[in-house]
């Protein structure tokens, strides 16, 4: 949980692009490094690091302390009941216009198919579920994470 509440915190304070960047970074760390997310001064000094590499500074102290209080809790723990309340049990999945939801195995022709009926009406009906649970402003979700790499670099 601690990974999560990191990750959040960073959507919040810096925007999606980092906090995107930053899950990259640790899915590697955990995955592919095979490295415990529960070691939480090795995770801080990683964090750190890649957080650095975009432009933003938090210390690794900064980030321990972060890691060892329960700021963020409440809110990935009310996130985890909705995947729960959706039938959300694995990833990846992607909710459209905060209710369809599709699986990320879906044959591509799923999801080209609700593209297309989005694309018809000419307007998104709803929007993020999330966003608002875990205490990101609206600013930050519209902004998005998908900048120009020379941006997420200035």
């Amino acid at each position: 949980m601690a990974s999560h509440r990191l990750i959040q915190y960073v959507g919040k304070h810096f925007g999606l692009a980092a906090s995107e960047r930053l899950y990259d970074c640790l899915n590697v760390y955990y995955f592919v490094e095979g490295h415990a997310l529960n070691d939480r001064p090795r995770l801080a000094k990683v964090a750190s690091e890649e957080l650095k590499k975009v432009g933003h500074e938090m210390g690794e102290e900064e980030i321990l302390l972060f890691l060892n209080s329960d700021e963020g809790r409440e809110e990935i723990e009310k996130v985890l009941q909705t995947h729960t309340q959706l039938g959300i049990h694995s990833i990846p999945k992607f909710i459209i216009e905060g209710q369809t939801l599709i699986d990320g195995a879906a044959h591509w022709k799923h999801h080209v198919q609700i593209y297309r009926e989005i694309e018809s009406r000419g307007s998104v009906n709803g929007g993020p579920i999330f966003g608002e649970m875990l205490g990101v402003d609206a600013e930050i979700i519209e902004r998005g994470s998908h900048e120009e790499p020379n941006e997420m670099y200035a």
